[in-house]
């Protein structure tokens, strides 16, 4: 995949680099209102930024693809962006969702899993310092991984995942609090929390309550 990136123009620009373009862009649903949120916003959306402490974005990159390293398949954000914090330039994955579930459990992934799988989870494991708990959302493991392994690339010390909610009702909040909670981290909805991971990195976890657009 080319590393050249083209500006957008429009939310439209991001419907074609969904892994299925046809039916993942609808009304209402995660993809076209995170594209419509981040273009409206010109910048970080103001929900984002607010969570991060009055972050400034560098570089926002649509449906960004991060290789975990195993030559299997990518995480794909819904928005990757590297932004200035008060404590120093990050790199963040963004997770929007409307109504949509975290998929399925670490426990339900791994179901009669290959020896890839079983690698794979033992790896976003270790980056992350977390047991691989069988109860833990498995989209919530590798979307970090990636905002830590892009902030690695980048040669920074600090990474961010944040969950873009458009849900009134913070729907499927609770996975998020399960998932923070392993890190030994509280969160509620619009403030983030910040854990040293064992490499030394900041990493920091918000969930961001925003209006549909």
């Amino acid at each position: 995949m080319s590393r050249i990136l083209i500006p957008t123009r429009t939310a439209d620009d991001w419907q074609r680099l969904l892994a299925s373009p046809e039916t993942q862009w609808r009304d209402g649903f995660s993809a076209k209102s995170a594209a419509l949120s981040w273009e409206q916003a010109k910048g970080l959306p103001p929900e984002i930024a607010t969570l991060l402490g009055g972050a400034e974005l560098l570089l926002a990159i649509p449906e960004h693809k991060v290789s975990l390293l195993d030559g299997g398949r990518e995480s794909q954000c819904d928005a990757f962006a590297l932004v200035r914090l008060a404590t120093g330039t990050c790199a963040m994955a963004v997770e929007a969702k409307v109504n949509e579930t975290f998929g399925p459990t670490i426990a339900d992934w791994l179901v009669e899993a290959s020896q890839k799988k079983q690698a794979r989870i033992e790896f976003l494991s270790g980056l992350l310092g977390l047991s691989p708990d069988p109860a833990l959302r498995y989209q919530l493991f590798h979307r970090t991984a990636a905002a830590i392994l892009e902030a690695r690339r980048f040669g920074m010390a600090e990474a961010a995942m944040v969950v873009q909610s458009f849900s009134p009702d913070h729907r499927w909040f609770a996975d998020f609090a399960a998932f923070a909670a392993a890190f030994k981290l509280k969160v509620t909805p619009g403030v983030s929390m910040r854990h040293r991971l064992p490499d030394g990195m900041h990493l920091t976890l918000g969930w961001a309550s925003c209006a549909l657009p």
